[in-house]
């Protein structure tokens, strides 16, 4: 009998425990952040022509506690940002933290979270700089939270080796290539 009794508070501490979560709508970011965001924008060079840019951030689970993110940003003068790795959920945010970067000097944590009507990525004071060419910066970047969409190319993304390297500094806690 005191192992059934055991057994039924257990199933109502679970159940306690997930009522809480629905009713206050706390969920990973990992699940709720899933998915393709891009932005499609006129560019400009400093001769003054134009050409047209795109910003691109994909996030696609890995766990139930982390997702690969890759982000491909276009800045002014065709500059940009590439940055990609497995983030790990915290709070409402998907941190990633590299296990090495292009510069010793950077001890870089990039963010991404929901930011009102956007996706958000920060790297607070450009902790993230040497992912980026001189006039890029992974510091308040958004992308509409409205472009997300499923993500059609997973075969793709998943047999890419920016992907395979991602989930093997996630696993071993070391760059694939240093």
């Amino acid at each position: 009998m005191a192992g059934q009794a055991g057994r039924l508070t257990r199933i109502a501490l679970v159940v306690a425990a997930l009522g809480c979560c629905a009713a206050t709508g706390a969920s990973s970011p990992v699940q709720t952040l899933a998915g393709r965001y891009s932005s499609h924008f006129q560019n400009g060079l400093v001769d003054g022509s134009t050409y047209w840019s795109d910003d691109v951030v994909e996030i696609v689970p890995v766990s139930a506690n982390a997702a690969y993110v890759r982000a491909e940003l276009q800045f002014y003068n065709g500059h940009s940002c590439s940055i990609a790795g497995v983030a790990k959920a915290q709070g409402d945010a998907l941190v990633y933290r590299p296990a090495q970067t292009p510069d010793p000097d950077d001890h870089c944590v990039l963010s991404v979270r929901r930011k009102g009507a956007s996706l958000q990525l920060d790297d607070g004071d450009n902790s993230c700089k040497s992912y980026c060419g001189e006039r890029g910066s992974l510091s308040d970047q958004t992308l509409p939270l409205k472009s997300k969409r499923a993500i059609t190319y997973m075969p793709r993304l998943k047999g890419s080796s920016t992907f395979r390297d991602a989930l093997t500094e996630w696993r071993t806690g070391k760059p694939a290539h240093p």
